[in-house]
């Protein structure tokens, strides 16, 4: 597993600032008045420091943007990074600062002069995301050190290593598991790593075909049934809170590789489906990060895990098929195979667990796409107040969501004439229909978010806190989540 920078908190001592090696990161504020570590470094680079500030590629540099300096006169460092903030920077700007660390990290160790920055929380976790480079399958010249992010601050207590460690760890996760080949992370390969969760007291357990075709999951099973790696269920249950407290339940999809099955899709482009576990990977790292920094609240998460393949056992369309929940589903299109892996698993979740709420998450339509490109995740709910909630949390971790509409009008497109229900509604609401398709799994009562992470889980261009490739998007925004339903818990 990837493993984050190591982060540490020290007392600002100037002392240190000429014999630190590797990166010296400065925050100056937006107005260039130079702090005590500020006047120290500036007198060390013989006024180079305050020539900079003076200038007016400072002047206009963004809050959160940065300058490096390479080799400078009087350090012992490598690179002196001049990083603009503001005296009461949003926590977007403070991530941003921190993302500027961790670009220019590499191998690296860190030494941040943040003064009295009050965001230190939200400074160190930019670094430590932005620093993320899946290397697995690299040679020897691959980065694979891991550095060490020290804060330097007049009150250093007041950043909380293990959360932050927490988060950063979390997302890596998913990252790891959206990056790696599908020849590697089989369904086989992808429980077991799972299964490592027990080491921080979750309590996990793999659910087999056999143990699956009892239950009634055949919609899931259909999907891999094509496929020589076997269909599994992975069940994590993290209890934190109250022994009798009724759970939140995360679910997601987990298809290790989507050919499309026998409505392949183009060969162009089809090596991207090594993501198309996105859904399970962010549960994953959920679990993970609640465990390690020991959440109080109950949590569980379940995953399906399948692979899309055709062979002469593959399902076909038309093809009908029964679910847990007891309706038949006509197969029009087996590439919209993710909705038949969650309709099982969240009629299991609610049948098993009578959750007080339930999130699932998916790539899982191109559609959605198409409307929010990759900024934003879809967001489809049928309770305001959770709704409300979660755009909150993810708003709050800069984490891009937008509420899209459920109606009773979509549903005339999903009819059949020989099922219950048709797996696909055609393409006009492609990814609205999609989540009708799913609601029709939620039980009277049972507040859900459906979230189409098809834009987001990854993308072809860096972005604030992320290289190209995997995101890790939703982990920071569902843990943020978990926090503030048991702080409403504690209201009432």
């Amino acid at each position: 597993m990837t493993t984050p920078a190591r982060l540490s908190a020290i007392a600002l001592d100037i002392d240190t600032i000429a014999d630190a090696e590797g990166v010296v990161a400065l925050l100056v504020e937006e107005d260039g008045s130079l702090g005590k570590a500020a006047r120290r470094v500036n007198r060390l680079t013989k006024g180079a420091l305050a020539r900079l500030v003076a200038s007016e590629r400072f002047e206009k540099l963004d809050a959160g943007g940065a300058v490096e300096l390479a080799y400078p006169v009087g350090l012992a460092a490598e690179t002196l990074l001049v990083v603009k903030v503001a005296r009461n920077a949003q926590a977007d700007v403070a991530r941003a600062a921190g993302a500027e660390i961790g670009k220019v990290l590499s191998g690296r160790n860190a030494l941040v002069l943040a003064g009295n920055f009050k965001r230190i929380g939200e400074l160190a976790l930019g670094a430590l995301l932005r620093h993320y480079d899946f290397t697995d399958h690299k040679g020897e010249g691959a980065a694979k050190d891991v550095p060490t992010v020290t804060v330097a601050h007049t009150k250093p207590e007041t950043l909380d290593v293990d959360a932050v460690t927490a988060q950063a760890v979390g997302v890596f996760t998913t990252r790891d598991l959206v990056s790696e080949p599908s020849n590697v992370l089989t369904t086989t390969e992808f429980a077991a790593r799972l299964e490592t969760l027990r080491d921080l007291g979750v309590e996990v357990e793999v659910l087999d075909e056999e143990a699956l075709e009892k239950l009634g999951m055949r919609t899931l099973l259909a999907v891999g049934q094509g496929s020589t790696a076997p269909s599994k269920v992975v069940v994590m249950q993290w209890q934190g809170g109250n022994k009798d407290d009724a759970p939140l339940a995360l679910v997601g999809k987990g298809v290790v590789f989507d050919t499309g099955g026998i409505s392949i899709k183009p060969a162009a482009g089809m090596e991207d489906m090594t993501m198309d576990m996105g859904g399970a990977g962010v549960v994953a790292g959920v679990m993970r990060t609640l465990a390690m920094r020991k959440a109080s609240a109950n949590v569980v998460g379940l995953v399906g895990l399948v692979e899309n393949m055709p062979d002469g056992n593959a399902i076909r369309p038309g093809d009908v098929v029964k679910s847990m929940k007891g309706d038949t589903v006509e197969i029009i299109n087996t590439d919209a195979e993710g909705r038949l892996v969650l309709c099982d698993v969240m009629w299991y979740a609610q049948e098993r667990f009578a959750p007080r709420a339930m999130v699932d998450l998916a790539t899982l339509t191109g559609a959605i796409i198409i409307g929010l490109g990759h900024d934003n995740a879809g967001v489809f709910s049928n309770d305001d107040d959770f709704c409300k909630s979660f755009l909150k949390a993810a708003e709050a971790e800069g984490e891009g969501a937008w509420r899209m509409p459920l109606g009773a009008s979509y549903d005339k497109q999903l009819k059949s004439p020989v099922a219950d229900m048709k797996n696909v509604g055609g393409r006009p609401a492609g990814s609205i229909t999609a989540a009708q398709f799913l609601q029709r799994f939620v039980k009277e009562g049972t507040p859900w978010i459906h979230l189409d992470i098809a834009g987001v889980a990854k993308v072809a261009a860096p972005t604030t806190l992320a290289p190209k490739g995997a995101t890790g998007w939703g982990v920071r925004a569902l843990n943020r989540l978990v926090d503030d339903l048991v702080a409403a818990d504690a209201k009432e």
